[in-house]
């Protein structure tokens, strides 16, 4: 995905903005996994 930067603030550091958010997709989504996997490992050996 692409986005024009070019009209933006000239502070706004978007290299950095966007490896930050891809940070906490990856954290995101890791966590969710992790979660899922915990869940399903109580389910076995809980129930």
């Amino acid at each position: 995905m692409s986005v024009e930067t070019a009209g933006g603030h000239p502070a706004m550091d978007y290299k950095e903005h966007y490896r930050t958010y891809n940070g906490f997709i990856k954290g995101t989504i890791t966590l969710t996994v992790l979660v899922v996997l915990l869940l399903v490992g109580m389910f076995i050996f809980l129930v």
